[in-house]
């Protein structure tokens, strides 16, 4: 009878396994656990998008504060127009540095502790510039130094926030949330723009350094009083699919040979090369083709019309995926917009244009930019690493922004003409559309040997 009793318990205990889901590998059908167990829960994932919306929007008043007060501390402590170069310059030397040792950091400890670190870290920097400048008479050392230090430890963000999405985030929603910080850097950019004039003009340009710096001091504090004191964030899964991703120089060289993964890179630097040219020009050509143009108009228009636009785009990203259409089909739509669609309108601005229409063209091809995919395709084919991966791609995109950017300006003192930068900008846009295109692709090659996975 006791037997029997087994029997039947055995047959129970056999059935409840078939029927219970498990993950195998096509390789060695190893047995793998759920990749559901560090995802936020959607109460903390709302919290923790509006403080991620709030701090990068910080992020970008805190980067913008230096170039906004430039002419104003230029007259201050008597720099040449290369001296304020060099010190505006110092922060994509530090921003450099920095990209794939906060994504490595962030694959290893979790993106939540060094984004705090991090804004801690720039928002004192922020609030200290003030002091730094009435040390002594080395004035241009010491905000060079300031400037260098910004890019430092501002450098970590982004690559920690694609870390934090791949680990915490499921697929689905991944592109709305990165839009949602995209669109947290537009309004910081233009909230530097709007009230740091302002304050520029009534309070002096230290004034714009201590608010920033003290709004940046107090995000850090709510997110460690809400988020983080007392608790310990949990480690990136231990899985099979995350073993098999141990990041060893073997590793490293074995990922870089997949052609999905340069081509997002390439398009990455391409599209960051391209942003960073249209950010340090624009304002340049809207001043010398329309004089008598309104400069809050040109310096604000685009950025309003960018805003809603990546939210747009990152809703509609997700909107697609949950319709059944493939990841890899929705991120090349996504980049066609992008790279394709936005390079379009930067080439009519080649041709005589009036203001209003050259306001339009900007303010399309600026929103149309906001749809860009690589971001969130690096999160698609290596989540166990993508901190470490995206800060490569990043890192590499600064570094050819400088180039392209400093080119642009060679090609306008040459040829005395806009068209020559719009045609280099199209022409590196639709270079890195076309790879993306052809070997784009949108599935996990961070596990070895490509291992098929059963769902049973």
């Amino acid at each position: 009878m006791a037997d029997k009793h087994i029997s039947r318990d055995g047959r129970n205990d056999y059935v409840d396994s078939l029927l219970d889901p498990k993950i195998y590998t096509g390789n060695d059908c190893t047995e793998e656990e759920p990749e559901n167990q560090n995802l936020w829960p959607r109460p903390v994932a709302r919290k923790w998008n509006l403080m991620l919306f709030m701090g990068t929007c910080l992020l970008y008043c805190a980067r913008m504060a230096m170039p906004i007060c430039a002419v104003s501390m230029a007259a201050t402590f008597h720099w040449s127009k290369i001296d304020s170069g060099l010190v505006l310059g110092g922060f994509f030397w530090g921003y450099c540095l920095t990209q794939i040792l906060g994504g490595h950091a962030s694959d290893k400890v979790g993106g939540e502790w060094v984004l705090f670190i991090s804004a801690a870290s720039w928002g004192l920097i922020t609030a200290g510039t003030p002091f730094l400048s009435q040390l002594g008479s080395h004035t241009f050392a010491l905000m060079t130094l300031a400037r260098f230090l910004m890019g430092l430890f501002q450098g970590v963000f982004f690559p920690s926030l694609a870390s934090l999405c791949s680990q915490r985030v499921v697929e689905g929603e991944r592109a709305f949330l990165m839009s949602i910080m995209h669109s947290g850097s537009y309004l910081g950019t233009l909230l530097a723009g709007g009230l740091g004039s302002l304050m520029l003009d009534r309070y002096g340009w230290e004034s714009m350094f201590y608010i920033i710096g003290f709004l940046a001091g107090l995000w850090a504090f709510i997110v460690w009083q809400c988020f983080l004191k007392g608790k310990i964030t949990p480690k990136q899964m231990e899985t099979r699919n995350n073993s098999q991703c141990k990041m060893s120089r073997t590793r490293w060289l074995s990922l870089f040979k997949k052609p999905s993964v340069w081509a997002m890179v390439f398009a990455h630097v391409c599209m960051c090369s391209t942003s960073y040219t249209l950010l340090s020009w624009l304002p340049t050509y809207f001043k010398e083709s329309f004089p008598h143009g309104m400069g809050p108009v040109y310096n604000v228009v685009p950025w309003l019309a960018a805003i809603p636009s990546a939210l747009v785009g990152g809703y509609f990203s997700d909107l697609l995926i949950d319709k059944g259409f493939g990841v890899a089909l929705v991120r090349k739509i996504m980049q066609f917009f992008a790279m394709g669609v936005s390079s379009i309108f930067v080439l009519l601005l080649s041709g005589a244009v009036e203001f209003s229409s050259a306001v339009i063209y900007v303010s399309v091809a600026l929103s149309a930019s906001t749809f860009n995919s690589s971001g969130v395709n690096v999160q698609d084919l290596t989540p166990s690493c993508a901190g470490a991966l995206y800060g490569f791609m990043n890192m590499l995109g600064a570094f050819m922004g400088l180039v392209m950017v400093s080119v642009s300006g060679y090609l306008i003192d040459i040829t005395l003409s806009w068209a020559a930068v719009f045609s280099l900008i199209t022409l590196v846009n639709a270079t890195g559309l076309g790879v993306f295109l052809i070997f784009g692709d949108a599935r996990r090659v961070d596990l070895k040997d490509y291992c098929q996975v059963i769902v049973i």
